[in-house]
């Protein structure tokens, strides 16, 4: 891996717990060489990452040999790492000391981040990348879901960017004669008829639980349109109105139809994907962070034989099947102090939105960066690519929007509503009574 030049190897930082109780030896030892702590001037371009994010890295050091090898030479990339379960006390406190990166990580919290946003201490990108000629370099699926996640602000950059929808055995569909779905009816006869030839319709870990409640909120936006669940964060709604249970329902039916499998409940995300990549399964629901599985050598039908559709339509919906839910994965962002005082930031800024897709792609990531370079990849891989370039808008996921309490019930319990152990009202009562508490 190209080491940049003058770059101090990665050190990770303290952990929060002593960082509360030595805030000086935190802007000591989170300048950077002079990049961090808030200076003015400084002399590397620091980035301060999760230690679990393991693929922005080497897409920044390509970019310090190669496009932005001028940016480098002017402050010098510097990598260093904290563990995801202390980045959001870290950056809190960082914070507070005036002594931020120039750029830095998102939290695991999205409503950290929009505090940070609304405060004032991060950059208004949809400003900067405009000012700096690079703001079509930026995919408007991406600055949607960004927006969504963070209050309304485009305040983060998408270095990973995943579109969700439902991945297919191409050769099952071909030789039962089944069209891709367009509307859950459509979806729920195939089902019928993969069931009947012996076939898992939907591959789906209920170990996790969220692949389950993926579907509840697929229905959702299908259903009430892409607000039903902001609706419920904002206090108009609630998961225990009729229209919400109905969709925890419609994913129950699928449980209670047998088109999850016998052993939803016990499944692992390892096992289902497997499930599918082994073709005993003919659909799966899942993000495109799948793709790393269906391009493996473990993938025993073929990543040729592999198609991707989008969450279908529900009859009398409001919602419209354009709209993909996204994730930004690791999103990360850069100092509005720093940014503002020192020009070499800006460079570095232009230069990793002008250079990141392209960069990025040629290691095999999508981001949501636009790729505008030809790079050769597989036939299901494109077919993601473009459907990303060509995104418009987005929507989020169930749990989104939920706090932490919320988050868990929702996971843990998803498999005992598909085995039929919860009702539909039992399941959203249970999240939202979660939701109401705070």
């Amino acid at each position: 891996m190209f080491t940049a030049k003058r770059r101090r190897p990665n050190k990770p930082l303290l952990s929060a717990v002593v960082l509360l109780g030595a805030s000086a030896l935190v802007l000591t030892g989170c300048s950077g060489g002079g990049s961090g702590g808030g200076t003015d001037n400084p002399t590397t371009f620091e980035f301060l990452k999760n230690a679990e994010n393991t693929t922005t890295q080497p897409v920044l050091d390509a970019l310090a040999s190669g496009s932005c090898t001028a940016e480098n030479d002017a402050a010098p990339l510097e990598v260093n790492s904290v563990p995801q379960a202390d980045l959001d006390a870290q950056i809190q406190l960082l914070a507070t000391q005036d002594g931020l990166p120039p750029m830095f990580s998102a939290g695991g919290n999205p409503a950290e981040g929009a505090k940070l946003a609304k405060a004032g201490y991060l950059v208004d990108f949809d400003k900067a990348l405009t000012e700096l000629g690079v703001r079509d370099k930026v995919a408007e699926g991406a600055v949607s879901t960004i927006k969504k996640l963070y209050g309304g602000s485009f305040s983060f950059l998408p270095y990973q960017y995943n579109i969700e929808g439902i991945f297919y055995n191409k050769e099952l569909f071909e030789k039962n004669g089944w069209a891709v779905p367009e509307t859950w009816d459509d979806l729920l006869k195939i089902a019928g008829e993969a069931k009947s030839a012996g076939l898992t319709p939907f591959a789906a870990s209920g170990e996790q639980g969220w692949p389950l409640t993926r579907l509840i909120s697929g229905y959702l936006f299908r259903s009430l349109g892409a607000d039903a669940l902001q609706d419920v964060a904002d206090g108009k709604a609630k998961l225990t109105d009729p229209e919400y249970v109905a969709a925890a329902q419609a994913v129950a039916d699928l449980g209670a139809a047998g088109y999850f499998g016998s052993n939803v409940a016990s499944l692992d995300y390892d096992a289902a994907t497997n499930e599918f990549l082994t073709g005993k399964a003919a659909m799966i629901y899942m993000g495109s962070w799948l793709l790393g599985n269906i391009n493996s050598e473990s993938n025993q039908i073929g990543a040729d034989n592999v198609g991707f559709f989008k969450f279908p339509g529900v009859a009398g919906g409001s919602g419209s099947i354009d709209e993909y839910p996204s994730n930004v994965g690791l999103p990360a962002t850069f100092n509005a102090k720093t940014y503002a005082a020192d020009n070499s930031v800006g460079a570095w800024l232009k230069c990793i939105t002008s250079n990141y897709g392209n960069e990025a792609l040629a290691q095999g990531q999508i981001t949501g960066f636009i790729a505008d370079k030809k790079v050769e990849l597989p036939a299901i891989s494109q077919t993601i690519a473009d459907e990303i370039a060509g995104a418009k808008d987005s929507v989020l996921w169930f749990e989104a929007l939920f706090n932490a309490k919320a988050s868990n019930i929702s996971s843990t319990n998803a498999a005992l509503l598909v085995t039929g152990q919860l009702s539909a009202e039992q399941f959203m009562k249970l999240v939202q009574d979660a939701l109401d508490e705070g």
